[in-house]
C-alpha cells in the first residue's frame, strides 16, 4: 500500500481523530507504533489545541495529524492555528473542507479530508487532496449514509488518489478486505478506544466489551444528524423522543453533554457510549502498540491464506 510511503509511516493504519477521545498520549502511542496518530479537535478550546500539538511534538519526531472539525465554534482561526503550527498532515469532517483547501495547500499541509460520496471525492481530489477518507455508516459516532463494502470501491474507481476506508476496521481481515476493494490504507477509531493510551473512562471500556454484537444503534437520524452509540437509557429516552414526533430542541437537550458523560465521567447508562458496529471484537484493554501489531498480523496471515 503506497500510502506508507506518502505518510511516512510503516503501516497502512491511520487513528481515528475522536471528538474529545484523541488525545495526545493516544496519537503519540499510536505514531510510536508506526502508524499515524490524529489529534482530535472537537471538544477542545483553541489553547487546549495548541497545547496538545505542541506535547505531540516534543514526544515523539514521527509523523501526526490533526483532525480539524469543520463545525468547531471557531473554524476560521482553527484553520489558521494547524497553519501557524507548521501541522503536517491534517484530516477534516463535519462539514465542507473546500473554503479552506487553498491556504491549507499553499501552506504545504497535507490534507486528507472525510468523504461521503463520489461526488465529494471528486471536488476533494480536484482542490488538492493528498489522500480521501470514505468512512461508511458501519462508523461510531456520526455517520453518513452509505456502508463501507458497498461504497468504498465506486470512491476508489472515481478518483486517482489513494483512498482510506474506515467503519467497520477492526481486524486484519476486514483490512484485506478494504484492500481488495481499492483502499490503500485504513482509518481505525472504535478499535482504539480500547487501548492502554485511550483516555475515556475504564466504565466505558467495559460497556463495550460487555456488549453484545447487535447493540449499536443510531440515534437522531430524523434530525439529518445520526449517531452510531451503544444502547443504554439514554438511547430509550431519545428513541422515544424521536417516534413521538419531539423537537430537535427537546432532543438536544436530552443528548446535550452526553459524549462527555460517558467518556469522562464513566456514566454508561445516561451518556453516549459512541461505538462502531465492531462490539463483537472488544475483548480485552491493550496497549496500542499491540493493536496496530495484531491487525497487521491478521492482515498478513489472511492474504497469506488467499494466495496458497
Amino acid at each position: 500500500m503506497e500510502l506508507t510511503n506518502l505518510l511516512n509511516i510503516d503501516y497502512p493504519i491511520i487513528q481515528g481523530g475522536m471528538a474529545n477521545i484523541s488525545t495526545p498520549d493516544l496519537v503519540v502511542a499510536v505514531s510510536q507504533a508506526g502508524g499515524l496518530g490524529v489529534l482530535a479537535t472537537g471538544g477542545f478550546s483553541l489553547e487546549e489545541i495548541r497545547e496538545n500539538i505542541h506535547r505531540i511534538k516534543q514526544a515523539t519526531d514521527k509523523p501526526f495529524a490533526v483532525n480539524v472539525v469543520l463545525l468547531h465554534p471557531q473554524i476560521q482561526d482553527l484553520a489558521q492555528l494547524v497553519i501557524d503550527e507548521g501541522v503536517d498532515y491534517i484530516t477534516c469532517g463535519g462539514g465542507n473542507p473546500l473554503p479552506y483547501f487553498d491556504r491549507w495547500v499553499k501552506a504545504g499541509i497535507k490534507v486528507l479530508p472525510l468523504v461521503g460520496n463520489v461526488k465529494m471525492a471528486k471536488k476533494v481530489q480536484e482542490a488538492g487532496a493528498l489522500a480521501c477518507i470514505f468512512e461508511g455508516a458501519e462508523a461510531g459516532g456520526h455517520i453518513g449514509a452509505l456502508n463501507t463494502m458497498a461504497e468504498l470501491p465506486a470512491i476508489c474507481d472515481a478518483v486517482d488518489i489513494p483512498v482510506i476506508s474506515a467503519g467497520g476496521i477492526y481486524t486484519g481481515r476486514q483490512i484485506l478486505a478494504a484492500e481488495v476493494l481499492g483502499a490503500q490504507g485504513v482509518q481505525v477509531g472504535s478499535r482504539f478506544l480500547l487501548a492502554e493510551e485511550c483516555p475515556i473512562h475504564i466504565n466505558y471500556k467495559n460497556y463495550l466489551i460487555n456488549a453484545l454484537d447487535s447493540d449499536t444503534l443510531v440515534t437522531g437520524a430524523s434530525f439529518g444528524h445520526p449517531v452510531r452509540v451503544v444502547k443504554n437509557r439514554l438511547t430509550d429516552q431519545l428513541q422515544k423522543l424521536e417516534a413521538e414526533g419531539a423537537s430537535q430542541e427537546e432532543f438536544d437537550a436530552m443528548a446535550r453533554g452526553a459524549g462527555n458523560r460517558a467518556a469522562s465521567l464513566g456514566d454508561t447508562e445516561w451518556g453516549s457510549v459512541m461505538s462502531g458496529q465492531g462490539l463483537a471484537y472488544f475483548d480485552k484493554i491493550q496497549p496500542a502498540r499491540e493493536i496496530i501489531l495484531d491487525l497487521m498480523d491478521q492482515y498478513k496471515e489472511a492474504k497469506a491464506s488467499l494466495l496458497k
